[in-house]
């Protein structure tokens, strides 16, 4: 026992590593060890054989084992120790520079649109996303059987059964802002409405979220040829043309009277969209007088004040200028997309200094 003890704890203090610590183990405790084939002979041994061998074997055993777990701690410390002498970090040291972060096109686009319509006096007037099927419908005179109200084109929010109180709904679009501003301010007034909006579609140009802009202006002279100039001066601004041509299409709203849907002269050469030249034809919003019966609805005298509306898809013409063919890519957070298409976070979109720098 003696000389079964001194071999193997001397063995275990020149052992230099953890699979030198482990040949030791196996050499006296594993299947075919001393030690194990010392355990086996208990079985051919007399009862008063095993009474002293018996526990001297195990009192060996167990040292063994144990001085097996010490060297193999002091083995992790020792390296643990070197490791932190060759890793060391002085944290006094200037930090490595972090990749500067990108801004989203929708940020950056909502960002130079918000510049344009600002220069020409609007407001940015803001509101809930989630509204009551009376601000979101009711008030823009769009009656119970219109097809936008059906559950399947609309996301209506749970009610309890035999709650009565209004249905509520995720804002299908921008105007109900406008509504609860004409209630808050009255007339005359030119604000912009950006924001986030819901409606149940998605493929390669929709999304069921996606981001609109819609613009009010109430006064008592307002016209359609104070819309056109307004949305001529806006397509020449952010798409950085000198020339535009827009096309007004009659259409119908239920918000709107007299209505029209609103292209923009182009061209597809190459497959680069090119505004304000060439034969073809792009639809890029819709428009028109307000509605009386909406100006009612907020509390405005229809009689003495009257005034235009537009609205238009702030993700579809991020798409048109910055040549980004896939809406749902907007949504997917995929880093190296943003930092391709993603602009400087510091570059203010201003008229004077250029919107897309």
């Amino acid at each position: 026992m003696d000389a079964l003890r001194n071999k193997y704890l001397g063995l275990i203090a020149d052992a230099a590593d953890e699979a030198a610590i482990e040949d030791v183990r196996i050499a006296a405790l594993g299947k075919k060890g001393e030690i194990s084939l010392k355990m086996r002979e208990l079985g051919g041994m007399s009862p008063e054989e095993r009474q002293v061998a018996g526990p001297a074997l195990n009192a060996l055993k167990d040292e063994i084992n144990s001085a097996l777990a010490a060297k193999k701690a002091a083995l992790a410390d020792a390296a643990l120790d070197a490791r932190l002498r060759e890793e060391w970090l002085d944290v006094t040291l200037p930090g490595r520079p972090r990749p500067a972060g990108t801004l989203h096109p929708i940020s950056q686009v909502t960002e130079e649109v918000t510049a344009i319509f600002a220069d020409m006096g609007f407001a940015v007037a803001e509101g809930p996303q989630i509204d009551s099927d009376w601000y979101n419908f009711d008030a823009l005179n769009i009656p119970g059987h219109h097809p936008a109200r059906a559950e399947m084109d609309t996301f209506y929010m749970h009610r309890a059964p035999g709650d009565n109180r209004p249905p509520h709904v995720l804002r299908t679009h921008t105007s109900p802002v406008q509504i609860r501003t004409m209630e808050r301010i009255g007339a005359p007034l030119r604000v912009i409405a950006p924001g986030r909006v819901y409606r149940a579609d998605y493929d390669q140009t929709h999304t069921p979220m996606f981001h609109q802009v819609e613009g009010l202006a109430i006064d008592t002279d307002i016209s359609m040829a104070n819309l056109k100039w307004c949305l001529e001066e806006f397509v020449k601004a952010y798409f950085e043309v000198d020339h535009v041509d827009l096309r007004f299409r009659a259409s119908h709203f239920p918000f709107t009277e007299p209505s029209a849907e609103v292209d923009i002269r182009c061209s597809w050469e190459g497959g680069t969209l090119k505004v304000g030249q060439g034969d073809d034809w792009l639809e890029i919003l819709g428009s028109g007088m307000v509605h009386p019966k909406v100006l009612q609805a907020a509390n405005v005298d229809p009689a003495k004040w009257q005034g235009f509306a537009f609205g238009l898809g702030i993700d579809r013409i991020a798409m048109l200028k910055y040549g980004i063919p896939d809406l749902r890519a907007f949504f997917d957070s995929d880093l190296r997309w943003l930092r391709h298409y993603g602009f400087a976070a510091l570059d203010v979109p201003t008229l004077h200094g250029g919107l897309s720098r």
